[in-house]
């Protein structure tokens, strides 16, 4: 540390960015100094000001170079063999400098102070006479072993002045710590040359480190004709400083293109209240689940949106499918929904924040509220998979006032707070529960498919439990806010200071939301047919009202045309803004629906899958009610036998359990009496009774048939078995009388 010591004495000398100059006079009364560089400029500094610069250190020491720092060496610079030497050395320095190798007498050894160093009669010069004979009296080599060798009179001063704070540090031999002298041979030349190279290999494929040793040559060649080629540094220089330069030359070329592009244009993102970003991901859920309590056990995926403020789980979804657009559309309206409470849950789990009171809270949102944050989010993170990139999703955020973040492309530590709370999950909840997969195949158990136990309600119900009850109420750790570093806060805790710092809206949408986060479409309404969305046909008695069979006095780029929003994970039904009341929806059915009875949900695939079969089978039906048959056959109910459970195939079964689920999250998001027509084609069938369903919606399908084949007339029976041949037979014997009357007077024997 004397090293970095100022020398303010006339005559001493600084260094201030990067410039020496002579400190010229003192002035301690006044508290300042005078300097004077090379030219002979004069400057008088305040000694405070002099004490505060950034760039200020003793003349001769710069605080870079071409080595590397300047930073002092500790004894964590030093080896144990070192360590142990340069310790011997502060004992030899200690001893000779108060007879002590401790240092003190309170930390005196047997037999100390020994007769040559005892300080009440010896001089200082005399002790340290006497030390540098005692070491020169030790051989050669021992004393090199020892690292005492050369150690003189001198050298006993000098460490006695520049050890003063860490004597053993102090006491470590210069030559163990030296300074890297950095690389001569990386010359200017040579550095540019080396930055050429770089930027070249990051737009070619992945080259080694010997091709890269080549284009330095070609460049350095091509661009400095004079500069000597035997200067160029060898392939091994150029390996240790490309590491130091640009790190390990690991990465694979897309990715190191990436982080290259982005590393001057990313600005890091300072996150200071709830709300301001939101991450959204999915993942396999590593528990395998039953799609109902006696169902199959089938795999399912896991949707996160976490709170970067206070890292709290505001939404997730469970989909026994891919998640979808209209699947990442909803998780942000729950994101502004308050979580009802559920059954089982008590008091503890119930609205806590201060500000707000629970009961004001549920008179505004109709129900008790859990203990989860709701708010609109301004900013939402996400990556690029197909459904977050889906235009129905960019559509929908901005429906929601929210600013679209994209992390960069498969840079997974953009988003890593949501990768931890995966990680977390898996670790806190998922790995106790029976069914649990593993992280790959190999570390999959015996059966893990038997072990399956709970179902997909069951599943989703404990997942809110423990978000709720254990992670809104678990210290974050290294989460902790800037303004109290040291101190434990929850996600909960975090909410509640941040609604005591900035307030908290409460704001809560209608129910209408829902529409209008479906996806869009601009029809025209046929006058007798409805609307076509997607190859299907969809009515409603509504439709029959004369002013829709007019243009609609829309104007812009869908001029006359009409909003119709639907729902791809049910398309039975999509739905129709009134142009009167604006809140009230209609419900448009499919007009393929029969009347009398369900049919289950099915979806776009289902509706693609329908499309491709009829135009396979070469026909072109005048209404949808002809699709019925077909749709069912797609359905499972075209052959009785194999429809049956215990006759299909595991992936037709998981197949039926997805489509049921997509129902099921339809009923739920849609919002409540809010709509007109037919309500009932909208139901959700449970899984026992959709092969009775099904079978009944064959058999009015039939029915209908038969009605409309015979309509106004009445039906003949069919004649019995062996009737022709009975009358054109030759041995056919007459009848007795008494038949032949019976048959003459049928109306008597009656």
């Amino acid at each position: 540390m004397q090293r970095e010591l100022l020398d303010l004495a006339a005559g001493g000398g600084v260094r201030l960015n990067g410039v020496e100059w002579t400190v010229e006079a003192v002035e301690p009364q006044l508290g300042r100094i005078v300097l004077r560089d090379g030219a002979g400029e004069r400057q008088r500094r305040p000694i405070r000001w002099l004490m505060h610069h950034p760039d200020c250190h003793p003349s001769g020491v710069s605080a870079t170079s071409e080595g590397g720092s300047c930073q002092l060496a500790e004894k964590t610079d030093l080896t144990e063999s070192q360590l142990e030497r340069a310790r011997l050395r502060a004992a030899h320095m200690l001893e000779a400098q108060t007879g002590y190798r401790g240092g003190h007498p309170s930390w005196a050894l047997p037999g100390e102070p020994r007769p040559a160093y005892d300080p009440e009669r010896t001089t200082l010069a005399q002790r340290r006479r006497a030390k540098a004979e005692e070491l020169k009296a030790l051989g050669p080599e021992e004393a090199a072993v020892l690292g005492v060798d050369r150690m003189s009179e001198r050298t006993l001063r000098r460490l006695a002045t520049a050890s003063s704070e860490d004597i053993v540090a102090g006491c470590a031999d210069g030559r163990w710590t030296r300074r890297s002298g950095g690389h001569p041979s990386i010359t200017e030349e040579i550095r540019e040359a080396i930055f050429a190279v770089r930027r070249e290999s990051l737009l070619r494929s992945r080259i080694s480190m010997r091709a890269k040793h080549r284009l330095l040559h070609q460049y350095v060649r091509e661009t400095f004709p004079l500069f000597p080629l035997e200067k160029v540094p060898c392939c091994n220089t150029l390996r240790t400083v490309w590491r130091q330069w640009f790190g390990p030359d690991g990465a694979r070329q897309c990715y190191a293109r990436s982080a290259d592009a982005a590393r001057d244009a990313s600005q890091r993102v300072v996150v200071h209240r709830p709300g301001q970003v939101v991450a959204l991901d999915t993942t396999p859920l590593p528990v395998k689940v039953r799609e109902s309590v006696f169902g199959e056990p089938v795999s399912a995926m896991l949707t996160l949106a976490l709170d970067l403020f206070t890292h709290s789980i505001v939404a997730f979804r469970l989909t026994l499918v891919s998640d979808t657009s209209v699947d990442i559309a909803m998780l942000l309206r729950d994101v502004m929904l308050p979580l009802p409470m559920r059954e089982g849950w008590g008091e503890d789990m119930e609205w806590p924040y201060p500000g707000v009171p629970a009961t004001v809270v549920a008179q505004f949102a109709g129900h008790r509220v859990a203990a989860l944050p709701f708010f609109a989010p301004e900013t939402v993170t996400t990556d690029h998979g197909s459904p977050y990139k889906n235009h129905h999703v960019v559509e929908a955020e901005r429906t929601l006032g929210c600013n679209m973040l994209p992390a960069r492309t498969l840079r997974p530590t953009d988003k890593f707070v949501v990768e931890r709370a995966f990680a977390a999950i898996n670790s806190l909840l998922l790995e106790h529960l029976l069914g649990f997969t593993g992280a790959d195949v190999a570390d999959r158990g015996a059966d893990p498919e038997a072990d399956a136990v709970l179902s997909m309600s069951q599943t989703e119900h404990l997942i809110a439990t423990w978000v709720v009850k254990i992670w809104q109420n678990r210290i974050l750790g290294e989460y902790a806010p800037a303004w109290g570093p040291g101190e434990d806060h929850s996600p909960n805790s975090l909410f509640a200071a941040a609604m005591q710092q900035g307030g908290f809206a409460l704001q809560i949408p209608r129910p209408e939301l829902y529409y209008r986060l479906l996806k869009a479409h601009y029809v025209r309404i046929h006058p007798r047919r409805g609307v076509k969305i997607g190859g299907l046909w969809y009515h409603a008695p509504v439709l029959d009202d004369p002013r829709f069979h007019l243009p609609s006095a829309r104007g812009g780029r869908h001029k006359g045309k009409w909003l119709i929003r639907s729902d791809r994970r049910d398309r039975r039904t999509v739905f129709f803004q009134d142009d009167v009341e604006p809140d009230r929806w209609h419900v448009l059915s499919w007009t393929g629906l029969p009347r009398e009875s369900e049919i289950p949900a099915f979806s776009d695939r289902g509706a693609e899958t329908l499309l491709a079969e009829v135009r396979r089978r070469g026909l072109a039906p005048r209404s949808d009610a002809e699709l019925l048959p077909i749709v069912l056959e797609l359905l499972g109910s075209a052959i009785p036998v194999a429809q049956w459970p215990t006759q299909m195939t595991k992936r037709e079964r998981s197949r039926r359990s997805r489509q049921h689920a997509q129902a099921e999250a339809v009923a739920v998001d849609r919002a409540p009496a809010t709509a007109s027509g037919r309500d009932g084609d909208a139901d959700v069938l449970a899984w026992p009774d959709q092969a009775r369903t099904i079978q009944e919606s064959v058999d009015a399908d039939r029915r209908r048939r038969r009605e409309a084949a015979t309509a106004g007339r009445r039906p003949t029976p069919p004649p019995r078995l062996g009737e022709t041949l009975r009358r054109r037979t030759l041995f056919l014997l007459p009848p007795d009388e008494d038949e032949a009357e019976a048959v003459a007077r049928p109306e008597e024997r009656r």
